[in-house]
């Protein structure tokens, strides 16, 4: 189930639409009505005016009284793949870093408090690790997480951190250091954060003037890390390197 967000009168009236749509795209799976006043904080009267807008453009779909992302949302998707460069320039280097690990690889960016996967090259193994395309999660636990949050700019990162922690001092003071820790060393590694015995590696990738665009993250089942851990590791470095290279170039 979607968590529950703010309740209506916290929406502004024209973000009420792309609020909606938001929460469909992040859903799991397709949703009732009642799972949607839930997880948007809608009223029922203003979820069917604003279903019905979305039904029109194609942009929600229904289906045995279910809501869903529609059609047009797929154009939307290749649309952005068409025309983003920085999904183009990290392609290759998420392929070359799958093939050389043997792993999965995945481009991971910050989007309104998510950290969600732009683009993978998975691992050839069948017992593999996925951060499937379009997938995203909150921007707190896990190796992509932790280091797109550690590099958001300092307002935008203490905002989240105060969503999360609230009046928790000791928690957010310690989420504070961690994240310090993670910009000093260069990259972050975690272990099961997310998903049981997955293993993750995250590097930040950068674009002009330094500022973190996204994170490079290899993935794999904690299994099979052992002897690889420095070496993986260290190819990711490297991979990361090379694309903030190309981006800037």
């Amino acid at each position: 189930m979607p968590a529950t967000h703010s309740p209506d009168t916290d929406i502004p009236a024209a973000d009420r639409v792309l609020h909606l749509l938001t929460v469909l795209a992040r859903a799991p799976r397709a949703l009732s009505a009642a799972e949607l006043m839930l997880a948007s904080g809608l009223p029922r009267s203003a979820l069917y005016r604003q279903l019905a807008r979305l039904k029109r453009f194609d942009l929600v779909q229904e289906q045995a009284g279910l809501y869903a992302p529609g059609p047009l949302c797929l154009q939307l998707a290749n649309g952005f793949e068409r025309s983003s460069s920085l999904v183009h320039t990290a392609r290759p280097f998420l392929a070359q870093l799958a093939q050389l690990t043997q792993e999965s690889a995945g481009l991971i960016v910050a989007s309104d408090g998510q950290a969600m996967c732009l683009a993978m090259a998975e691992s050839p193994q069948s017992l593999r690790c996925s951060f499937a395309e379009g997938r995203s999660v909150p921007l707190q636990r896990g190796a992509s997480a932790l280091c797109l949050l550690a590099h958001l700019p300092t307002a935008q990162r203490e905002a989240v951190l105060h969503q999360h922690y609230g009046h928790d001092l000791q928690a957010l003071t310690q989420a504070q250091a961690r994240l310090q820790a993670i910009r000093d060393v260069g990259y972050v590694v975690t272990v099961g954060e997310v998903d049981a015995g997955v293993w993750g590696c995250s590097v930040p990738l950068f674009g002009a003037g330094r500022r973190a665009l996204a994170a490079l993250t290899l993935m794999a089942p904690q299994q099979r890390v052992q002897e690889q851990q420095a070496q993986w590791l260290q190819q990711t470095l490297t991979a990361a390197a090379r694309i903030s290279h190309a981006l800037t170039a």
